[in-house]
């Protein structure tokens, strides 16, 4: 079994880049994975590891063998290795590479009454990953990210979605890619927006549906709203007039899976 024990090491100076730029995971069409339940979930959702990296006091090779099954390399590092590419403070002492996923609408597996949740434009890594547990707690069919600002490989989405980055199906295009594909699969679609709303509750959830939220600060653009079977609202009854938009998802795919009877 290779060992590695310097943080000078040309393979792992290319993991530091896979973390640090949305380039060298682009181009490499690779990404790091930290964590046991996170690497876990990546296996159950179809991800291929490629590569494992461990520190021998916290995690043993026999562990890792049964958890991967396909075959991939391991690497045993040091502490100041694991140190130099962990994202995390919490030690759990393995890494793994993993080969990203095609997120293209063509290859979505959709059921006949599918749940949807689009997101336009969400740019924190942390709404993104909040989001992607509320989709992954609902059970949804998929999530559609239109003009992504954020690579969904981005170690902060990982992390802040604990691993529901892997359960979930996800696709991204523009704005009018998914309004086409949404119309010709006669799903609906329900716009959160302040302009021209009705109550979200009032609404028929039962049917093939999307939900679309957008960014707090902009909102959906003005496609989504002129687009949209309805624009839909939570009616606030305080001082603002918005939420946090993995909130507000979290409402209203709630809503719809309170329809359909959970």
């Amino acid at each position: 079994m290779k060992q590695i024990t310097s943080i000078q090491n040309p393979f792992i100076k290319s993991l530091v880049l896979l973390q640090e730029k949305s380039k060298a995971r682009k181009q490499t069409r690779t990404f790091l994975i930290e964590g046991l339940r996170e690497i876990s979930l990546a296996i159950k959702g179809g991800y291929e590891i490629e590569t494992v990296l461990f520190l021998p006091e916290l995690v043993s090779e026999s562990e890792i063998n049964k958890m991967i099954q396909n075959p991939f390399q391991i690497i045993e590092i040091n502490k100041e290795v694991y140190q130099k590419l962990a994202y995390r403070d919490t030690t759990e002492g393995i890494l793994a590479v993993a080969k990203s996923k095609s997120l293209k609408l063509s290859d979505l597996k959709l059921s006949d009454n599918p749940l949807i949740l689009v997101v336009e434009s969400l740019e924190k890594p942390g709404n993104i990953g909040a989001v992607l547990r509320t989709a992954d707690a609902a059970n949804l069919d998929a999530v559609l990210i239109a003009n992504p600002k954020s690579d969904l490989y981005n170690p902060n989405i990982v992390r802040s979605s604990v691993g529901c980055l892997f359960t979930n199906q996800i696709a991204t295009g523009t704005s009018e890619e998914i309004i086409a594909f949404l119309k010709e699969k006669n799903i609906n679609f329900y716009s959160a927006t302040l302009q021209n709303s009705t109550s979200y509750h009032t609404q028929n959830f039962i049917t093939p549906t999307a939900l679309v939220v957008g960014t707090e600060a902009t909102g959906l653009t003005q496609q989504w709203r002129d687009e949209a079977t309805q624009n839909i609202i939570i009616p606030m009854q305080g001082e603002i007039d918005s939420m946090n938009v993995s909130v507000a998802a979290a409402i209203l795919i709630f809503e719809a899976k309170r329809q359909r009877g959970f």
